[in-house]
């Protein structure tokens, strides 16, 4: 028999992924929710260990573990339902193989960073990288980019159907090649081999059909092996940036004109598209989103100049949404916080009816309602867009009737007091305390992992001397004052004739520490 090479699981290992369990999930084929084992755990937390333990020693996902049904729902707001894409598939997995894949995906987080197989540019689905490390990131770069006065043009690209395109033996080859552990690589093949899935839906006759590709949208370990499947996708781009946070893809190219960077995404499609084609998979051109960014001091009309990808024809976009934000070319947040502002009114005016003068929720529970989602809804991001005056002006006005509804004031009670009484904080005081965590998030994340943090400057102390390589950072030295940025530790002047890059700017607030 086969020797275990694995280090052997404790009670620890176990207990954290059953804690991060939601009680709420929906159970697999066999029926059996979370709670059963986060209460066979609790009264003898051997078994579990002894039943996980062998197969993660050994490598193997036995066949009970890869059944898995598949509900069939109807996507909201189609015209037709006559095609399979009118539908969406959720995956129910049994509950002990999730743990099991917990288990496992931590382990092979840390296997891959140690091996090098992630790209530093690729966020999602790993410890400690979000959506606002990808955006930052991204906008570090265009801001870059502009002040030696180039065009910048950034293209975003969604793979098609990524999780059903990874091929086990293509995937095997791979960690096999980055000497991998044996154990590891060998459960993975188990895991993604000899699957079986039963569709369920109304009338359905509950028939398993095998499936010998892909990996199941619902397993906690499914996005970390996409990753790695689509990471040789990655490519340093001279005088711009590739980013992607799982599945969507973004380029970002500068140059003296938007025609030759119209000429630069077209070859670095083709080069993708070539590597992708190595790997098995593609990418849903229809859904190809280009974007001609400016500054806000650019006079000139905009670029109309347009994209042709595979016989289809993109004309730049005035405004799109990438990855939770709303962007313009010149990249304002006042679409995205003008945005957020029209969901938290809806939802406020929803959820005020709860609670009318003498009925309804009581007022400590309206405080938990405003703090707990119409605040989050209304601020999202702050973190990482700034709202200017006149959307700070109308966020406040709404807050302001939040703050009455919560403490029942009349209108005539000034707004100085309602903050207090209602214990709800100042809009413009909550989203500085926000940029202030993302100060400190980006200071302390690992530079190797985190591509926003090692876009911070050289002289910024940190445990490592580590830099992201595709920093374009170096194209602003030897500028003229007025297009150099503003040293990290330099209080921006009044008025702000030279601001800070917005990597530089969360670092300066980091100074009293």
């Amino acid at each position: 028999m086969k020797k275990p090479s694995a280090t052997p699981l404790t009670k620890d290992v176990i207990r954290l992924p059953l804690f991060k369990s939601s009680m709420s999930s929906a159970p697999g084929p066999n029926g059996i929710h979370y709670s059963v084992w986060k209460k066979i755990n609790y009264i003898n937390p051997a078994i579990i260990l002894d039943l996980v333990s062998p197969l993660v020693a050994f490598g193997y996902n036995p066949l009970s573990l890869k059944t898995v049904n598949g509900v069939v729902l109807d996507k909201p707001g189609k015209a037709s339902y006559d095609t399979p894409a009118s539908f969406r598939i959720i995956f129910l997995l049994k509950t002990i193989t999730k743990i099991l894949e917990r288990v496992m995906t931590v382990r092979l987080s840390a296997i891959a960073k140690c091996k090098g197989l992630l790209d530093p540019n690729q966020c999602g689905s790993l410890l400690g990288l979000s959506t606002a490390d990808a955006c930052r990131a991204l906008i570090q770069e265009i801001k870059t980019l502009h002040r030696p006065r180039l065009k910048v043009c950034s293209m975003f690209l969604d793979v098609k159907a990524g999780f059903d395109n990874v091929n086990a033996p293509t995937l095997r080859a791979r960690l096999l090649a980055s000497h991998v552990p044996s154990y590891m690589v060998n459960w993975v093949s188990s895991f993604l081999s000899e699957r079986t899935y039963t569709l369920v839906f109304q009338g359905s006759p509950n028939l398993s059909s095998p499936v010998s590709v892909g990996t199941p949208q619902g397993s906690p370990i499914s996005p970390l092996l996409f990753l790695l499947y689509v990471a040789p996708l990655h490519m340093l781009v001279p005088r711009g940036l590739m980013v992607s946070y799982v599945d969507d893809f973004s380029i970002t190219v500068a140059s003296s004109s938007y025609r030759d960077n119209i000429h630069r995404l077209q070859g670095l499609f083709s080069t993708l598209s070539a590597r992708g084609r190595d790997l098995g998979v593609s990418f849903s051109v229809p859904k190809t989103e280009l974007i001609h960014l400016r500054t806000p001091s650019q006079r000139r009309p905009p670029s109309t100049a347009s994209i042709e990808l595979e016989g289809h024809l993109f004309h730049p976009a005035r405004l799109f949404r990438s990855l939770g934000y709303w962007f313009t070319p010149a990249l304002s947040p006042t679409h995205h916080f003008r945005h957020r502002l029209s969901l938290a009114q809806a939802i406020f005016s929803f959820v005020k009816r709860l609670s009318s003068p003498g009925l309804g929720v009581r007022p400590f529970l309206c405080h938990r309602i405003a703090s707990g989602l119409l605040c989050p809804i209304l601020t999202y991001r702050a973190d990482l867009l700034t709202p200017i005056y006149t959307a700070l002006r109308r966020m406040n006005s709404f807050w302001h009737r939040v703050q009455r509804w919560t403490t029942n004031n009349s209108f005539s009670t000034p707004t100085p007091i309602l903050a207090r009484e209602a214990c709800l904080p100042p809009i413009v005081s909550y989203c500085r305390y926000r940029r202030g965590l993302a100060a400190l998030r980006v200071a302390c994340a690992p530079l190797y992992a985190n591509p926003a943090s090692a876009r911070l400057p050289q002289s910024f102390p940190s445990l490592s001397s580590f830099r992201a390589q595709d920093s374009n950072r170096h194209l602003t030295e030897g500028l003229s004052s007025v297009y150099h940025p503003l040293d990290w530790r330099t209080e921006t002047p009044s008025p702000p004739r030279r601001r800070h890059l917005p990597v530089d700017a969360l670092a300066r607030l980091t100074l009293p520490l």
